[in-house]
């Protein structure tokens, strides 16, 4: 399952390399592209729900992702900050894009900056047990993101049991979401739910 960017062929070969999602040469490390397209795509939905949530009677639902005070930390650098010390693959941050997403859709929940930190760092450490060979334990992606182990356990729990244990990503769903990943690029990107015609 590790290799879930580069299975399919050619079909998205191409999307695939740009996000920096293949393999580059040995000795050769930068951050790949889709970390910045994904924390763009993060940063786009919380401005737009945030705007949303002041200028409507719509209350936001708060629950255990939501923070008292938004986070210091960028939502880009700490999308850094998380592939640097959890070393999990770039395909673990598509897939945990798809599991938020699937999150979102089956909650009332409205990404804001009280709660997108704790989403990411619960999303992607779900998808690193389930994408990749080696990963850490909970209390190390604690420390990483910056909750106590307690609580992501319990974060954990929670959208586990809110996406229904639906971790299986089909390659057509990753390379879909890719694709809109590559189209952030170019702006014009619907951003709250991208793609609802791939529900598995």
């Amino acid at each position: 399952m590790e290799n879930l960017s580069t299975d399919c062929g050619n079909m998205h070969s191409d999307i695939y390399r740009t996000l920096g999602l293949k393999e580059l040469r040995k000795g050769v490390f930068r951050s790949p592209r889709v970390l910045r397209l994904l924390s763009s795509l993060l940063d786009k939905s919380v401005q737009k729900n945030e705007m949303l949530l002041e200028t409507t009677q719509i209350k936001d639902v708060v629950t255990i992702f939501h923070g008292l005070r938004p986070p210091t930390v960028s939502i880009r650098d700490y999308i850094d900050r998380i592939f640097k010390y959890a070393a999990c693959s770039p395909s673990c941050f598509v897939v945990a894009h798809i599991y938020m997403d699937r999150f979102l859709q089956q909650t009332d929940i409205r990404l804001t900056a009280l709660n997108v930190h704790r989403l990411l760092i619960t999303s992607v450490m779900i998808a690193a047990k389930f994408v990749d060979d080696a990963f850490f334990n909970n209390a190390y992606y604690a420390k990483v993101g910056g909750v106590s182990t307690e609580e992501l356990n319990r974060l954990e729990m929670k959208f586990l049991f809110s996406i229904d244990f639906r971790l299986q990503v089909n390659v057509n769903t990753f390379g879909n979401y890719c694709y809109q990943l590559e189209k952030e690029t170019a702006g014009g990107l619907q951003i709250e739910r991208p793609i609802q015609a791939c529900r598995d």
